[in-house]
């Protein structure tokens, strides 16, 4: 098989991998969101699973579209923030699950909302669906900001 297929497939399935570690290193303290004052429009618990694969699922595609792409300063770049925004993504269930440091997880969610949308401006420059790909994150993540700052005031 060559490299540039065996780099794709692990594109794709990095992010999973990333939400599974972090799910496995958050599991216990989820059980205790459960006793939090939460939003009026905080979900069910099973939609995070479910939302959160499809996003993870959607990053890695995008990421192995825009590095199949024609190699440029912006591949590079989006694929840099990509990076950066699974390391941001991966910590923040660990701040705000196991830490219970809800303002930090805040600040650290919006942090990682400016990333994703750094990236996902610089795919709009190599590939419009792989940047399209990344819209539902963005705005999961707006959600997501909406429940961890209520949180934090409700609690």
């Amino acid at each position: 098989m060559k490299r540039s297929k065996i780099v794709k497939y692990l594109l794709i399935v990095l992010p999973i991998l990333i939400g599974i570690g972090s799910s496995i290193l958050t599991r216990d303290m989820m059980i205790e969101y459960g006793s939090l004052n939460k939003p009026a429009l905080s979900p069910p618990a099973i939609i995070f699973p479910i939302a959160w694969s499809i996003l993870y699922l959607l990053m890695g595609i995008a990421s192995a579209i825009v590095y199949s792409s024609k190699s440029s300063e912006n591949r590079t770049m989006g694929l840099i923030l990509h990076f950066i925004q699974l390391v941001f993504n991966f910590f923040w269930s660990i701040i705000f699950f196991n830490m219970q440091q809800y303002m930090f997880a805040f600040i650290w969610l919006i942090l990682l909302f400016l990333t994703v949308l750094s990236m996902t401006l610089n795919y709009r420059k190599v590939n419009l669906a792989a940047s399209l790909m990344n819209v539902p994150y963005l705005a999961w993540l707006t959600f997501a900001a909406y429940l961890n700052i209520m949180v934090y005031i409700l609690n």
